[in-house]
């Protein structure tokens, strides 16, 4: 994470914001958040791009782009065998677009490692996607659980991170790994990254550790957690079963109405910025 490149960033031609949704720790909610958080943006009329960069491909599926749909993928992309534009697809979210990763993304980290500027593969594509399509507004990367070449792709092409925790007993433990990440890639790679948020997610306010989490963060972090908490939900669960976002599968539910204020917060804290 040595080299520098002049922030690709600077030359948006509209008011794109790009936000990774990161933790190196699985089975925190990441691709759940991305997944929802984009279509709660969408449903309150922002245009939406979500950008696949885990191999496993979970946010492609949950939004019911299965394999046979991935022609184009975000391994063609980082390879720049491929434009961005070739691999986004509609979903069946208005205003919401995906493009979908798939298995082969996990060989691209030994594919670039003799590539110079490896780290700004994400960046260029994604420049060169808004500049053609201006009516964007967010563009979401949910990475790899793992700071991986992928992750410090994503991250140098944004402008802040969403990082997932969750009520755990090891979630400030991990929480610290994954905020020096991104004070290292502001420092190597991208000044302008930042924390945009903390999302507490699987939250159960009957549970004394999710409560005693939330204070530790809250003491630790400050306004950087954001008043919404992701409860735990069954509905939220089921939802990537049937290859739809929770707020499709189940408006009402208790999980997608998280999402919505999420979504509320977020764009409050990016017009604040």
């Amino acid at each position: 994470m040595s080299e520098k490149e002049p922030s690709l960033k600077s030359g948006h031609t509209a008011p794109v914001r790009v936000l990774s949704v990161a933790n190196q720790k699985g089975g925190v909610g990441k691709t759940t958040t991305a997944i929802n958080l984009g279509t709660a943006l969408a449903a309150v009329g922002e245009k939406v791009l979500i950008i696949d960069l885990d191999p496993q491909g979970n946010a492609s599926t949950g939004l019911g782009l299965d394999t046979s749909r991935r022609k184009v993928t975000t391994y063609d992309v980082i390879m720049g065998e491929a434009k961005l534009a070739d691999a986004v697809q509609p979903t069946n979210v208005p205003r919401l677009n995906m493009a979908p990763a798939g298995v082969n993304l996990a060989g691209a980290e030994i594919e670039l490692i003799e590539e110079e500027n490896r780290h700004f593969c994400l960046s260029r594509a994604i420049e060169q996607f808004v500049t053609s399509n201006p009516d964007i507004t967010y563009i979401m990367i949910d990475c790899p659980p793992s700071l991986s070449l992928l992750t410090i792709n994503a991250m140098a092409a944004s402008d802040a991170v969403i990082v997932p925790l969750q009520c755990e007993f090891f979630a400030l433990e991990g929480l610290s790994q994954i905020l020096r990440t991104i004070e290292k890639v502001r420092e190597r790679i991208n000044p302008t990254l930042e924390l945009q948020g903390i999302v507490l997610t699987m939250y159960d306010r009957r549970n004394n550790l999710s409560q005693q989490v939330e204070e530790d963060v809250r003491a630790h972090m400050g306004a950087k957690v954001y008043q919404t908490a992701i409860p735990r939900n069954v509905r939220i669960s089921e939802a990537p079963s049937h290859g739809k976002p929770a707020l499709l599968y189940d408006l009402k539910c208790t999980g997608s109405q998280a999402y919505l204020r999420l979504a509320s917060e977020v764009i409050q804290r990016e017009r604040a910025a």
